[in-house]
C-alpha cells in the first residue's frame, strides 16, 4: 500500500513538472510594436507604438500613437520685389493615433492590416505633400492603412509596408504610401 501510494505522489510530481515545462515553452504572442515609420500617418517620418486590445495576441483589433514630424512650405508674411507672396519652409510635428485591425495566422509572421486614424498637426497646412486643394488649411488630416506586416510570434524584428492614403483638410484622398522597422515584444 505504501508503494502505491508512493508511485502515485512520484507519478503525479513527475506530471505536474512536466506540465509545468510544457506551459512555460508555450508561445507568447507579440502584441506590441515599437517601430519609425517612413510616410504614413505621421507624414514625414514619426515614432509610433502599437498594441493589440487582446493580451498576447499578435491579431485582431488593436491602436497605434505615435510622434512624428513634416515639412511644408507657408505663405510668409512678405512679398518680393515683383509683388510675389514669399513662400518659408517651415517644419511642423505630427500626432498620428488610429484605429486598426490586424488579419492573420497567430503563429505566423505575416499577417495583413487594415485601420485608419486621424492626425493632430502643429502647424495648418493648406495642401498635403505640395498638391493643392481647393479647400481651408487645417490642424487635422485622415489617414487610412493597408499594410503587409512581418512580426515574428515571439517578438523581434518587425516589418510594415503597404499604401496609406492621407484625407487632406479640403477632404480629398491623396494617395501615399508607407514603410516602417521595429521591434515586436
Amino acid at each position: 500500500m505504501k508503494k502505491c501510494i508512493l508511485s502515485f505522489v512520484a507519478i503525479a510530481g513527475i506530471l505536474l513538472i512536466l506540465n509545468q515545462s510544457l506551459s512555460a515553452q508555450e508561445e507568447q504572442s507579440a502584441s506590441k510594436v515599437f517601430y519609425t515609420e517612413l510616410g504614413g500617418g505621421g507624414i514625414i517620418m514619426s515614432m509610433n507604438f502599437d498594441q493589440r486590445f487582446t493580451p498576447d495576441s499578435k491579431v485582431g483589433f488593436g491602436y497605434r500613437i505615435g510622434v512624428g514630424f513634416g515639412i511644408g512650405e507657408f505663405e510668409g508674411n512678405y512679398t518680393n520685389q515683383w509683388g510675389w507672396m514669399e513662400y518659408e519652409t517651415k517644419t511642423y510635428y505630427s500626432i498620428p493615433v488610429g484605429l486598426n485591425y490586424v488579419f492573420g495566422n497567430p503563429r505566423s509572421a505575416a499577417s495583413f492590416e487594415v485601420g485608419g486614424g486621424a492626425t493632430f498637426l502643429t502647424r495648418k497646412i493648406p495642401y498635403t505633400l505640395g498638391l493643392y486643394y481647393d479647400g481651408e488649411p487645417g490642424n487635422v488630416i485622415g489617414y487610412l492603412t493597408f499594410m503587409f506586416r512581418a512580426v515574428p510570434a515571439n517578438g523581434g524584428f518587425s516589418f510594415r509596408g503597404g499604401f496609406t492614403p492621407i484625407i487632406n483638410p479640403g477632404g480629398n484622398l491623396v494617395p501615399m504610401g508607407a514603410i516602417s522597422f521595429g521591434y515586436a515584444f
